[in-house]
């Protein structure tokens, strides 16, 4: 299916504005993209609170409305790890607070090229533990904790949860990982077939993961290409959302397949027309409203099902 009109139209109007890939640096890309930056509609109504995780900036957001011992999803935003923060998400965290009736946590880790690889992924285990530890003194249920992301976020995310399970938790109900990149180091077909024109470019993608990864040779570590981890057994259930029109695509498919056959429990979901990062785009596009609903309904069976 070639995309929705909407989105064509949309991704027209992003690629005439779009830079040369090939010479932008990652702190150009980072600036442009902060210059871009949507408040949060206040028709959601929800709160938030900056705090310190142990040394890493996150943003606590909750319903006007909410009380005591509510669940928390920890959210790691997209950006190609070069790119976004806390505010770049706030739109989409906001919507997902109101949405799903719980709060969320959102991770300013640190990017690159300032910040290389593992450093994200320290960070976003950093920010897991403290909250395990801090839950129950914000109003929120330790017991009800799930983790998730967008992008490189989602990718962040798998990596967070498989190091909680490796290093002794903290246990996680449900993992929300909405275009996952999960082999930095392979080729599938959704990458030749969406290389160009399709916003995720394959040199942009490069840009990204040569600036996060100087050494190439790291790109096929679990840590970065979380589906080359020997084990995915004993992991959380699992949302993963991809777009059609996605180099990601494959591989979110490939992740969802390795959890099932480890017996994780997996939804997974393609948007029909749809390209990478099409989510944040709610409001505009209704595959994005219909996704941020499905993940909601996800997260609250999980917490749910937690709770009983």
């Amino acid at each position: 299916m070639p995309l929705s009109p909407i989105a064509q139209a949309l991704l027209d109007q992003m690629t005439a504005h779009a830079p040369d890939w090939k010479t932008i640096s990652p702190l150009d890309f980072r600036a442009m993209s902060a210059s871009m930056v949507q408040p949060a509609d206040a028709g959601d109504r929800i709160a938030s609170r900056d705090l310190d995780a142990d040394g890493v900036p996150v943003r606590l957001y909750r319903r006007e409305e909410a009380v005591g011992n509510e669940p928390v999803l920890l959210f790691l935003h997209g950006g190609g790890y070069i790119a976004c923060s806390i505010d770049s998400h706030e739109r989409l965290c906001s919507r997902l607070a109101r949405l799903t009736g719980c709060a969320i946590l959102s991770v300013d880790y640190r990017l690159a090229p300032e910040h290389v690889f593992p450093v994200a992924v320290e960070d976003a285990a950093t920010a897991l533990r403290w909250l395990a530890r801090e839950a129950a003194g914000l109003g929120l249920d330790p017991d009800r904790i799930a983790i998730g992301g967008d992008s490189a976020g989602g990718t962040l995310a798998t990596v967070a949860a498989i190091r909680g399970r490796d290093d002794g938790g903290p246990r996680l109900v449900h993992q929300l990982l909405i275009y996952p990149g999960t082999d930095l180091a392979g080729e599938t077909e959704s990458k030749r077939a969406f290389a160009t024109g399709y916003f995720l470019d394959s040199d942009f993608a490069e840009l990204c993961i040569s600036s996060y990864i100087p050494d190439a040779a790291d790109r096929s570590h679990p840590w970065a290409s979380p589906l080359r981890t020997a084990s995915l057994a004993d992991l959380p259930p699992a949302t993963i959302l991809t777009a059609e029109c996605d180099p990601l695509r494959d591989e979110g498919k490939a992740y969802a397949d390795r959890l099932r056959e480890a017996g994780v429990p997996v939804e997974y979901r393609i948007y029909p027309g749809m390209f990478h990062g099409f989510a944040s785009m709610f409001g505009i596009l209704p595959e994005a409203d219909q996704a941020l609903i499905d993940a909601a309904a996800r997260l609250n069976d999980a917490f749910e099902r937690t709770a009983a």
